[in-house]
């Protein structure tokens, strides 16, 4: 036989075992059955490698004609597909199916970074990760970078030997390795690298006790026709690979669980599918929670719900998912770079608004452009979750959407005021939510197989701060949790919808917002809005009624409210407010050894937020507990000076016990006073459809009600327009929507306290509540001292709530506030801690409820001493 008859028969030969083996990936691996709008045509693909042309024509047998697409690399002669991944002859040893790359632990050794994060339960499942197996193994081949793409096994029936992993069998243009797109360690590339530790997951156990532990997963004996592994006459449409220990969990995650490396999407409006087996984009709206997830191509779910369901509802009708509020779309440049079809509205985006499964070198939990690159595309850095937020939450220039309004509130530019939450604190970034957090001494021990604590962000406490006050820090997870914020001023209105769950804009500010009208009729309460359902928090508990007695301990607050609508604080969920600020604002997060005027154990004051000894204080160096500030004890909501508890639960002075009470914001509930109602701006003094009388002293209100971003408005607390609720940041200290300083009170236009209490009133109008027998006392010491009246000439200078009645100080009554004994009597003007700035007065009794004041109460028990004590203050 002659040459060219041995070259025609091997030639011959190579096409019969190409042929079967084409029949046997039929029917065994490869073209399986697609979706109706994808096709199983690999020429149409980027993983089409041959030296076919770009732009090429073709015809498909079934899709009809297709075109080569423009490749970054590719052959420079080779005209065959199959064989930059598949050999009939000769593949690699034990494995399938008949794969013609180097892989790890077959011809070379490689060793991959893995992903892992504290709220990765699989490493619970399985005890430890385990590198890349299966499919994933012959992606890597290619996407890791390091052995050249043309680099086979066999070609034409010959196997070079010896194969390096650095140089190709088959030439190509473009570089022999996977090109690096954007940048290797960008969120923009293919070339993956070794470090895959921002990638998803790979070989990973998925199973029943993973989704036990997890808590937002799809169970795959429950869904076996979605997820697990295939056998004769089951295909579930996510494929799970034996590629783990045998027995519980051996069916585990690889990349073919998700990509099918042949096919192309026949609908360009679609975008690129990234081979994606499901949906890419979010493709139908839902208006009730649905049964089950929705496969079908084009118009069902997006794919990464196929296994994290969010809890259904809970995620669909939320405001990064629900049709009606994420409806801004997003721009040119942005689209461009995601490779995202054009115009796509940020609910169809879905799970990438925010995450990656390939994202940018440096995030955690695959959270797209989550570091603190300066560069864009991002490439490395450190962790920062705010920059993820950022990409939508930032001014209308800098917003990778499209701006609607009521849409994305603009949240950055709070954070780079002069005032603002500790959101850059710490590299690596600090913030780091854990499924194992032990809890025990608050009902709670994450490390528990089904807590869940994962799904509800819960940190340690310390994290938080406890025993490493360096830790302390503000992140936007923890105060909102993306997954289940709903646009609605109730955020408890029970079973989801689309309809319940679209409130529109009011007073300039985001649909879910809590409800804050200045409007006739109108109670104002305390219960959560839908920016902060689902987050986690703290509920304290007391011992004592005494303003300086510590919370005896805390009950932790979490998890989705569901269908619920109960709104009282003993629920399991968050209810109020207050329960997420006391997570951190309490020595739930820190020790607070309880010593003042500064102590040595609370965290201290300074940048980014208030320096110590700001806005006239003297020895103020140290953050208060607001918790043991704000406690509102049931006996002690009254009206004014209608019981005796005194001021630390019955054990003060005599005079500090008759008639006198606690006092405080009605933060955490109400006051149960009831003084008039002129003394007051709309809403605090609205009392419901039936008027006034009998309504006062019943609402209650949010920290954010005086704590943000400046207000300009003097008569109301409501953000400017396009500006958001939340303490994010300030350019007063202590974030306060206004100012609260010595010159703070008459003649200060800007007064915080002015924004609820009328002005007018307080500077000489009248109708204050403050009764004496020569008049309003407000307006009496208005007429008589020259100099202009401040707030804290008579009430303490922090005033979350207070060991007497009306927020009043008393310098003959000092004590441990001040690091002083019970009833030690002080000069005048008294400044000494957080509690007493310029303060000037002397309360010698409290009168009984309905009495007047008189002068007999006061200072030195005369109008001249009262006079000559306070007609200079300043």
């Amino acid at each position: 036989m002659t040459a060219s008859s041995l070259r025609r028969w091997r030639r011959l030969w190579q096409l019969a075992g190409l042929s079967l083996f084409v029949v046997f990936l039929s029917l065994r691996y490869g073209l399986e059955p697609v979706q109706a709008a994808r096709v199983s045509d690999i020429r149409g693909t980027k993983h089409n490698l041959s030296a076919a042309a770009d732009g090429s024509g073709y015809t498909h047998p079934t899709a009809g004609g297709g075109t080569v697409p423009a490749r970054n690399i590719k052959a420079t002669a080779e005209t065959q597909l199959c064989v930059f991944c598949h050999t009939p002859h000769g593949a690699a040893t034990g494995a399938t199916p008949l794969w013609n790359r180097k892989l790890a632990g077959a011809g070379y050794t490689q060793s991959y970074v893995l992903y892992d994060s504290n709220t990765l339960d699989a490493k619970q499942v399985q005890g430890s990760l385990e590198q890349p197996g299966g499919s994933s193994k012959l992606c890597l081949s290619c996407h890791d970078g390091t052995v050249a793409v043309g680099n086979v096994n066999v070609l034409n029936g010959t196997a070079p030997s010896p194969n390096p992993t650095t140089t190709s069998t088959i030439a190509t243009t473009g570089g022999p390795n996977m090109p690096v797109g954007s940048g290797a360690s960008t969120g923009f590339t293919r070339n993956l690298g070794t470090d895959l530790s921002n990638d998803h997951p790979i070989s990973i156990s998925y199973n029943d006790a993973l989704v036990f532990r997890d808590g937002e997963l799809r169970s795959p004996t429950i869904n076996p026709t979605l997820v697990g592994v295939r056998s004769p006459g089951n295909k579930p449409k996510l494929k799970l690979e034996n590629t783990g220990t045998p027995g519980p969990n051996q069916a585990q995650v690889q990349c073919a669980t998700c990509h099918d490396p042949h096919i192309r999407e026949t609908d360009a409006s679609k975008g690129n599918q990234k081979f994606l087996r499901l949906n890419r984009f979010q493709e139908k709206q839902h208006s009730v929670a649905p049964a089950a997830f929705d496969p079908a191509d084009n118009t069902g779910d997006i794919i990464c719900l196929g296994c994290h369901d969010k809890a259904g509802a809970s995620w669909l009708f939320s405001a990064h998912a629900h049709p009606q509020v994420a409806d801004e779309t997003y721009k040119a440049a942005a689209t461009t770079q995601r490779e995202f079809p054009a115009n796509l509205p940020v609910w169809k985006a879905a799970c990438l608004n925010c995450h990656d499964t390939h994202t940018v070198q440096g995030a955690r939990r695959l959270l797209r452009e989550g570091t603190d690159s300066i560069s864009s595309p991002k490439a490395g850095g450190n962790p920062a979750l705010e920059q993820v937020c950022y990409q939508c939450h930032t001014t209308t220039a800098a917003s990778a959407v499209t701006t609607v309004s009521g849409g994305a509130p603009d949240i950055a530019t709070d954070f780079n005021l002069a005032r603002r939450m500790p959101i850059t604190v710490g590299t690596p970034e600090v913030h780091d939510p854990n499924s194992t957090a032990n809890l025990t001494a608050f009902n709670l021990d994450c490390s528990q197989a089904g807590t869940q604590c994962g799904k509800d962000l819960i940190e340690s406490r310390e994290n938080l701060g406890l025993n490493n006050l360096s830790n302390r820090h503000a992140e936007c997870t923890d105060c909102h949790n993306p997954h289940r914020v709903i646009r609605a001023r109730n955020g408890l209105p029970g079973a989801l919808t689309a309809a319940n769950t679209q409130d529109t804009m009011q007073n300039g500010a985001s649909g879910g917002a809590h409800n804050h009208l200045n409007a006739a009729g109108f109670v104002h309460n305390n219960v959560i809005s839908g920016v902060l359902r689902g987050s986690w928090g703290v509920e304290p508990t007391y011992g004592s009624a005494s303003f300086h007695a510590l919370p005896t301990g805390y009950t932790v607050k979490r998890g989705d409210p569901g269908t619920s609508t109960a709104t009282d604080a003993a629920q399991p969920y968050v209810t109020r407010e207050y329960q997420i600020c006391l997570k951190c604002h309490s020595d739930f997060a820190y020790f607070d050894d309880n010593v003042y005027p500064s102590g040595g154990s609370r965290p201290l004051l300074g940048a980014p937020g208030t320096s110590a000894n700001s806005n006239g204080h003297t020895n103020f160096t140290r953050y208060t507990n607001q918790a043991k500030e704000f406690q509102a004890p049931a006996a002690h909501a009254v009206p004014v000076g209608s019981v005796s508890l005194g001021n630390a639960g019955g054990t003060g002075t005599a005079a500090s016990n008759n008639n006198n009470h606690r006092s405080w914001h009605p933060v955490m509930a109400p006051t149960g006073r009831t003084n008039r109602a002129g003394s007051w701006i709309a809403p605090w003094n609205n009392s419901g459809t039936g008027g006034q009388a009998g309504r006062l002293g019943v609402q209650t209100m949010y920290c954010t009600d005086c704590h943000g971003s400046n207000v300009t408005s003097t008569t109301s607390v409501i953000p400017d327009t396009g500006k958001p609720w939340g303490p994010h940041g300030s350019a007063n200290n202590f974030l306060l929507k206004g100012g609260w300083d010595t010159s703070s009170g008459e003649g200060s236009s800007n007064t915080l306290c002015f924004k609820c209490h009328s002005a007018s009133a307080y500077s000489g109008g009248g109708g204050t509540g403050f009764s004496t027998d020569k008049g309003d006392g407000h307006s009496v010491h208005s007429d008589r001292i020259d100099t202009q009246m401040k707030c804290n000439f008579c009430h303490v200078a922090v005033p979350h709530g207070w060991k007497n009645r009306g927020l009043l100080v008393n310098l003959l009554d000092v004590g441990a506030e001040a690091g002083l004994a019970p009833g030690t009597a002080v000069s005048l003007p008294y400044t000494n801690g957080p509690y007493y700035r310029r303060a000037y007065l002397r309360v010698i009794s409290f009168p009984a409820a309905g009495a007047q004041w008189r002068e007999s109460n006061c200072n030195g028990g005369s109008k001249d001493t009262m006079k000559s004590n306070c007609e200079n203050a300043t």
